[in-house]
C-alpha cells in the first residue's frame, strides 16, 4: 500500500512509551510497518500564533499535494505509452517517495528551526507557489505544442478533399517550370469514375490532350481518387468551374519542393519539442543518422517518429520540479503534527511522531488497536466514529477519521 499514517501521542498514565507500546501491539498481528518520524525541537510560538497556524497549514498541505499530483500526471502524460516507467521518475531528492518519507530528515539549511514557525510556513508556501507558477508556464507551452501537433496530424488523415497532399504527390505528377502550362489536381468520386473515363479535355478546350490521368502513386481512398489535368495557365478558371460542375472537386495545390518539405518538417519539429521520452520496443521506426528523431513517412498517413531521448526538455523539467515538490509537502505535514501536538497535549513538547504503513486489508483492525492503545487520551473519541472531512476537488484522499491521537494520512498513490 502507498498509504501512511503520521501520528503523535504521549505515553499513558503509567509512563509507558507510546512508540514501544504501539510497535509491540501492531507487530504481533503484522498490522503495519512502523518507523519513527523525526521532528526537530521547533520554536513554540504563542497560543494565538499556534491557532493561526492550525488554520493556515491545512490549505497549504492540500495545495502542496495537489501540485505534486499535477506534476505526476503530466509525467504520465508526457511518457505516454511507457507509463510502466513513470514510477521510477517520481523521485524526491533522488530517492523514491516511500524512502524519502520513511527516512525523513528536517532540512535545517532551508528551514532553520530557530526562526518562528510562521516564517517557516511562509517559506514553504513560497516554494510551493513558485513550483506551481513554473508548472503553469511550462504546461501551457507543452499543451500548445501538443495542440499544434494534433492539428497537423489530423491533416494527414481524412479523405482526399481535406487531407494534406504533401505525402501523396510526387514531382513527376506535375508539369514544372513551364511558362504556359500548369497541372490541376481533381478529386474524382468513385461513383463518377465512368464519367471520368471520357477524355479530360472534355472539361475545356484549354485542357492539354492526353494529360496524365492519375497521380502516379495511384492514391485512392474509400470515396474516390486523385487525378491530374494539365491546363494552360492563362485559362484555368473555366476548366476548374467545369470540374466542379461535373462533381470533380479541384484541389488548390501547386507543387513546390520547399513547401512540400514544410509540413513533415514542422511535424517533426513539434514532435521533437513535445519529445516523448520512450518509444515502444515494438516500434519499427529507426532514428535518423546523426540524430535522435526520425523522418516523416511518404505513405499516408504521415507517421511521426518521436524523439527517442530519455531526457527531453518536458520530462527533464518535470522530473526536476517533481523532485523539489515532495520535501516542502512533507515538511508541512511535520509542522502540522508539531502544531497539533502542542495544541492537544500542551507543553513540554514530548510526544514522538510515528509513521505507520498499514498492511493490505489491515486498516480496520489497525485503527481498532490504536484506539485501544491510546484510549487514555480520550475515551469518548476513541470509541466514536467521526464525520469525514469535506471533499477537496482535485485530491484523491480517503475519509480521515478523528482518533484520540494526532493523526494525518499521507497517500503516495499519485497516479490514477
Amino acid at each position: 500500500m502507498s498509504e501512511f499514517w503520521l501520528i503523535s501521542a504521549p505515553g499513558d498514565k503509567n509512563n509507558l512509551q507510546a512508540w514501544e507500546r504501539m510497535n509491540t501491539v501492531t507487530s504481533k498481528s503484522n498490522l503495519s510497518s512502523n518507523s519513527k518520524f523525526h521532528i526537530p525541537d521547533l520554536k513554540v510560538p504563542p497560543l494565538d500564533a499556534l491557532v493561526g497556524l492550525s488554520d493556515e497549514l491545512p490549505p497549504l498541505d492540500s495545495f502542496a499535494e495537489s501540485i505534486i499530483r499535477k506534476i505526476a500526471q503530466y509525467i504520465g502524460e508526457v511518457m505516454e505509452d511507457s507509463k510502466d516507467k513513470v514510477q521510477e521518475n517520481l523521485l524526491a531528492n533522488g530517492v523514491d517517495l516511500i524512502s524519502y518519507l520513511t527516512r525523513f530528515e528536517w532540512d535545517m539549511a532551508k528551514y532553520p528551526i530557530k526562526q518562528p514557525l510562521k516564517n517557516i510556513s511562509e517559506a514553504l508556501a513560497k516554494q510551493v507557489t513558485q513550483i506551481e507558477t513554473d508548472l503553469k508556464t511550462r504546461s501551457a507551452a507543452y499543451n500548445n505544442i501538443k495542440g499544434n501537433l494534433q492539428s497537423l496530424e489530423k491533416k494527414t488523415v481524412g479523405n482526399l478533399l481535406t487531407r494534406t497532399l504533401a505525402d501523396i504527390v510526387h514531382k513527376e505528377d506535375f508539369v514544372l517550370n513551364s511558362e504556359y502550362l500548369i497541372t490541376l489536381l481533381v478529386v474524382v468520386p468513385k461513383s463518377n469514375y465512368v464519367q471520368w473515363q471520357n477524355p479530360p479535355e472534355s472539361l475545356s478546350d484549354m485542357v492539354v490532350p492526353r494529360s496524365p490521368p492519375q497521380v502516379k502513386s495511384q492514391i485512392k481512398d474509400a470515396e474516390g481518387g486523385l487525378f491530374t489535368v494539365t491546363l494552360f495557365r492563362k485559362v484555368m478558371a473555366p476548366p476548374k468551374a467545369k470540374a466542379r460542375e461535373n462533381r470533380f472537386p479541384p484541389r488548390e495545390f501547386y507543387f513546390d519542393e520547399k513547401e512540400l518539405k514544410s509540413p513533415p518538417e514542422e511535424l517533426m519539429k513539434l514532435a521533437s519539442d513535445k519529445n516523448p521520452p520512450y518509444v515502444s520496443s515494438t516500434s519499427t521506426h529507426p532514428p535518423l543518422s546523426g540524430g535522435s528523431c526520425g523522418a516523416a513517412s511518404r505513405t499516408p498517413p504521415i507517421t511521426i517518429r518521436l524523439c527517442l531521448s530519455s531526457q527531453g526538455p518536458p520530462l527533464r523539467w518535470l522530473k526536476v520540479n517533481f523532485s523539489e515538490a515532495p520535501p516542502p509537502w512533507i515538511h508541512v505535514k511535520a509542522l502540522r503534527v508539531f502544531v497539533e501536538s502542542v495544541l492537544r497535549y500542551g507543553l513540554p513538547v514530548t510526544p514522538p511522531a510515528m509513521l505507520l504503513q498499514p498492511n493490505r486489508k489491515s486498516v480496520p483492525p489497525l485503527r481498532d488497536v490504536l484506539n485501544v492503545v491510546f484510549k487514555h487520551l480520550d475515551e469518548v473519541a476513541a470509541a466514536s466514529i467521526m464525520d469525514p472531512p469535506p471533499h477537496i476537488p482535485g485530491l484523491q484522499l480517503s475519509n480521515q477519521e478523528s482518533p484520540p491521537y494526532v493523526y494525518f494520512k499521507i497517500d503516495l498513490s499519485l497516479l490514477p
